[in-house]
């Protein structure tokens, strides 16, 4: 009862969140998604990272374990995914970027940060900046079907991410007065990207949602065995193995779709995708936080 119950702590905010955008389209209420996402991955975010690990209580050298475990683990699921695509002769551009990258912005971080406190909010990030650049290099070329790897050297986020890690080894730190500026503009990302995603999912169109079901049952089994197998090989403490698990486990993200609309490939799959795997999260997250808890 205990462990339920903690459970419900942790992923209920997470939901609710949600919920509030899901509601506030259903209302007919205005929300801009193209601005809200470019504040929060040009402006938000990249303060939350850069702040997070400057302030890190974390020896550098298990941030660069776990840098590596999550490599290893994305590498892992895409081989998985590269095979059953290749077989069941589906759509590498398609479907491949939805079924590696998971949501570890919107649902990753903030449930690293209910159940693991601070010290999680910063494993998770590091999962997220990973995740950040192989999205927005190797995930861009697939789903465009080519184009320069050089796309990441001008996301905010990376930008954020290696600034961060330069001044957590260096053991500096910014004036107080900007570091809680930075830490306030960071502290709104967090509740933004859940309230976006509820509105996402509720404006999303679906259907023949068979196929998107059994595909976000696998994603779900396949990236929680990946990042086990990669935080036992990197032999990652309990905390930063929990976090790794659950963010590589994070359902489809939304700007997966967003990225087939832009590039012209079929973007109703990944609709159905985004809608599945984030219902079934209801489920799977609970599960593997009661598990790794």
């Amino acid at each position: 009862m205990t462990l339920a119950l903690t459970v419900l702590n942790i992923t209920a905010p997470v939901f609710i969140l949600g919920a509030v955008g899901y509601i506030w389209v259903r209302l007919g209420f205005e929300y801009r998604v193209a601005f809200v996402t470019r504040l929060t991955m040009t402006l938000s975010v990249p303060c939350l990272i850069f702040v997070a690990l400057m302030t890190a209580k974390i020896d550098p050298a298990a941030l660069a374990a776990l840098s590596i475990a999550s490599f290893v683990a994305y590498a892992i699921v895409s081989i998985v995914f590269i095979v059953v695509l290749k077989l069941r002769g589906l759509s590498f551009s398609t479907y491949l970027a939805p079924l590696v990258f998971g949501n570890t912005g919107n649902l990753g971080l903030p449930l690293a940060l209910f159940a693991f406190g601070e010290a999680g909010l910063s494993y998770a990030i590091v999962v997220f900046a990973v995740m950040a650049i192989l999205s927005f290099t190797i995930g861009v070329w697939v789903v465009s079907g080519g184009g320069s790897l050089m796309r990441v050297v001008k996301e905010p986020i990376v930008a954020a991410t290696v600034l961060g890690a330069l001044f957590l080894w260096q053991g500096w730190s910014t004036p107080v007065f900007l570091t809680n500026a930075l830490e306030l503009i960071g502290q709104m990302a967090i509740p933004i990207m859940l309230i976006t995603l509820g509105v996402a999912v509720a404006r999303l169109e679906t259907r023949d949602m068979g196929q998107a079901v059994w595909l976000s049952v696998l994603k779900a089994l396949v990236c929680a065995a990946a990042a086990w197998f990669a935080a036992r090989w990197m032999g990652l403490a309990p905390v930063p193995t929990a976090v790794l698990i659950v963010q590589i486990s994070t359902p489809v993200a939304v700007t997966s779709y967003l990225l087939a609309e832009k590039y012209g490939t079929e973007a109703q799959p990944v609709a159905g995708m985004v809608v599945a795997s984030t219902i079934l999260s209801v489920i799977t997250l609970p599960l593997i936080l009661a598990f790794v808890i």
